[in-house]
């Protein structure tokens, strides 16, 4: 969610809600939602982005407001979480000051915990774009649990045919493999 005129977009109290445009909005917010320990969450430099304050008044707010956030809406990640943070997204400043050396790691907040971050900014644009980050959740879930069921039903289909000839089952592995390609991959576990 780095493009600012996206974000202006986003916001603006003009911006017309149709569902081409909050399908897109979510569909950013989606694509900052990331897996660190097994929760998708949110670093704190992506919601700051999204709610329109700095990083370190999002961070100032929730240290002011620290019985809010218990250890199941937000973390602190670790350097390793980090450094594969920094590998995945081909980029070395995260989490990095202007001169060039870590300054902080970053919180990551679950879904729980990029909401309660909203009510403690008590901003309009926090408040807006809490729906999309709610969305983008959902969103994420209901993807997990189609790929889950869909996986299901293929080892299910696997296992029946098992049984059949040569042939057939040497066919099957190759219309299995392609369903797999065009499910994709699932999202790596950050």
């Amino acid at each position: 969610m780095r493009d600012p005129e996206l974000l202006s977009q986003m916001h603006s109290s003009r911006m017309s809600d149709s569902d081409d445009r909050r399908e897109e909005v979510d569909t950013e917010v989606a694509q900052q939602i990331r897996t660190i320990r097994g929760q998708r969450v949110l670093l704190d430099s992506d919601l700051a982005v999204l709610y329109g304050v700095t990083t370190k008044r999002l961070n100032e707010q929730v240290r002011r407001n620290h019985d809010r956030f218990p250890s199941d809406f937000l973390f602190q990640i670790t350097d390793q979480e980090l450094a594969n943070l920094r590998s995945q997204i081909a980029t070395s400043s995260l989490g990095t000051s202007a001169w060039g050396g870590p300054r902080y790691r970053p919180m990551a907040f679950t879904e729980h915990g990029a909401i309660m971050v909203a009510t403690v900014l008590n901003s309009p644009q926090a408040v807006e774009m809490t729906v999309h980050v709610v969305r983008a959740f959902v969103k994420l879930r209901h993807i997990l649990a189609s790929n889950t069921a869909l996986a299901r039903r293929l080892e299910t289909l696997e296992k029946s045919v098992a049984a059949l000839d040569a042939g057939t089952k040497k066919e099957f592995v190759r219309v299995y493999k392609a369903i797999l390609k065009l499910m994709g991959p699932s999202p790596p576990e950050q």
